[in-house]
């Protein structure tokens, strides 16, 4: 069974720092790129940040280049987000996604998200 499991979001001030984790099973997660995306009220989903299957590249949304990191541990089968100088613009719920794309397929799978409130 697939399963991505996101933690460590919750709440903090502006200028605090949270990371985020997604735990993978159900699949080889080293085979797969790794995304997060965050969805705020009333707004579409975006896309926060990409990491390769072997970790070499990232690409970070221009809103989030310089605070936010994504970085992976293929042995944990775990994605992170460390996300430093909060704003509250950052507020959201943020979901993993796992893509695997071998042409003509391309599979995709969801976490069911994880809080995160930047409030004072």
């Amino acid at each position: 069974q697939v399963q991505l499991v996101e933690s460590g979001g919750g709440l903090v001030q502006p200028g605090g720092s949270l990371r985020l984790s997604c735990a993978a099973s159900g699949f080889t997660f080293s085979s797969y790129a790794m995304y997060w995306y965050r969805q705020a009220p009333g707004k579409e989903r975006e896309l926060v940040a990409s990491i390769t299957s072997t970790g070499y590249t990232t690409k970070y949304a221009d809103s989030v280049k310089g605070r936010f990191t994504i970085s992976r541990d293929n042995p944990k089968k775990t994605v992170y987000l460390q996300m430093n100088s909060l704003k509250p613009e950052d507020t959201a719920v943020y979901y993993c996604k796992a893509v695997h794309s071998v042409l003509p397929v391309t599979l995709n799978y969801w976490g069911q998200g994880t809080q995160v409130t930047v409030s004072s």
